[in-house]
């Protein structure tokens, strides 16, 4: 991570000439054609640079203000109509639509940025963040937002995942009520609507029902260990007692979507567990580690295996490269390569897991998981 992860992303990920960062990097670690940068990337590395400035990285101070004010400058269209979501290579704005997705992130971002600067600017961001999407994006059924207006498609518990994990920084950075309100409501979201009591579902109707056909049907092993690793803050942060629902989402993501022999986490299953895509991207073995730390921090419940699997698959299957630091952000059940560059947006997610196993590595070394 501060060895060379950091090094690299805030030096040739960094675009010196245009402003912000690129969004992607090729195989020999060099920025590619890519024409637009998408904000929830700028985001997630406003978080990353923000996270190892705390961490005590000294670079990642100017990094993280370098990205914030990008997206102030370039990205935010004003408290009627939020931030867009993409941004041509020279930061014009491609596409002004206001995305929940990206929305979460600004929220997430602008949070880590104040957690770690101090910045008011940047809580002032954060607030006029969340006021955009309660009164522009909220749906009139009262239960949850539109995923992007105008609205297209199913309805997506993805974004409101997100939300929830930004809610939570907001709330541990300022102790502002307001976040921790949005993140309960959220979770009760997740309790009625989202989680059956075995998986979690990806697409729904208007009502909350989940999508006909085979979409109803999708679970993504990766984010039932993401919510897991949400839910768990949230209990720390709000005394509810979520012990159950994240046990269940690891067990059936670790029973049905990890292969044991490979250890490596696959994108897709079915709700009955059958495999839809058995490839896996980076992401989805991150959020098992961070599943599995999450029931270590609830319960103590013994997961080094899991951890260790996850982790050793990370290192040798998709961070063993070279510029170091980089990552084949994809591989097929055998693990061979499928990746042709290597995405900004993935180092969130690399980063998150680790820092997470760094802050208990004391305590699963002491313990018995």
């Amino acid at each position: 991570m501060f060895d060379a992860a950091l090094p690299l992303w805030g030096g040739a990920g960094v675009d010196r000439v245009r402003g912000g960062f690129y969004e992607e990097l090729d195989l020999a670690g060099r920025p590619t054609a890519v024409p637009f940068k998408r904000t929830r990337a700028m985001c997630r590395q406003v978080y990353v640079f923000s996270h190892g400035a705390m961490l005590g990285w000294t670079p990642g101070d100017d990094l993280a203000r370098l990205g914030y004010e990008y997206l102030v400058n370039h990205a935010w269209l004003g408290p009627n109509r939020g931030w867009a979501r993409r941004l041509n290579a020279d930061g014009s704005v491609l596409d002004p639509t206001p995305d929940l997705y990206d929305l979460a992130f600004v929220l997430f971002a602008m949070a880590w940025r104040y957690r770690a600067s101090g910045d008011r600017a940047a809580l002032e961001h954060a607030h006029a963040t969340l006021d955009f999407i309660e009164h522009r994006l909220r749906h009139p059924g009262g239960e949850g937002f539109w995923h992007a207006w105008p609205a297209d498609g199913p309805r997506q518990q993805n974004p409101h995942m997100h939300l929830l994990e930004a809610s939570l920084v907001a709330f541990e950075a300022t102790s502002d009520q307001r976040f921790l309100d949005r993140a309960t409501a959220i979770v009760q979201l997740f309790r009625t609507r989202f989680f059956d009591g075995r998986t979690l579902a990806e697409f729904f109707t208007d009502d909350w029902r989940r999508a006909p056909g085979d979409p109803g049907r999708l679970v993504e092993p990766g984010h039932q260990f993401e919510w897991a690793w949400i839910l768990a803050n949230y209990q720390r942060l709000s005394g509810t007692n979520l012990i159950t629902e994240a046990r269940t989402l690891v067990e059936f993501a670790e029973r049905h979507g990890v292969d044991p022999h490979t250890q490596l986490t696959c994108n897709q299953i079915r709700d009955d567990g059958q495999p839809i895509d058995r490839n896996s991207r980076t992401w989805p073995n991150t959020e098992r580690i961070k599943g599995h730390l999450a029931l270590f921090e609830l319960d103590q419940t013994n997961g080094r295996a899991a951890i260790a699997g996850a982790s050793r698959a990370l290192l040798d299957r998709y961070l063993d490269v070279e510029p170091r630091g980089s990552w084949i952000d994809q591989v097929d059940p055998e693990g061979q390569p499928l990746a042709t560059a290597a995405p900004t947006s993935t180092l969130y997610h690399v980063f998150l897991a680790f820092a997470e196993v760094l802050r208990l590595e004391r305590s699963l070394s002491d313990g018995d998981a």
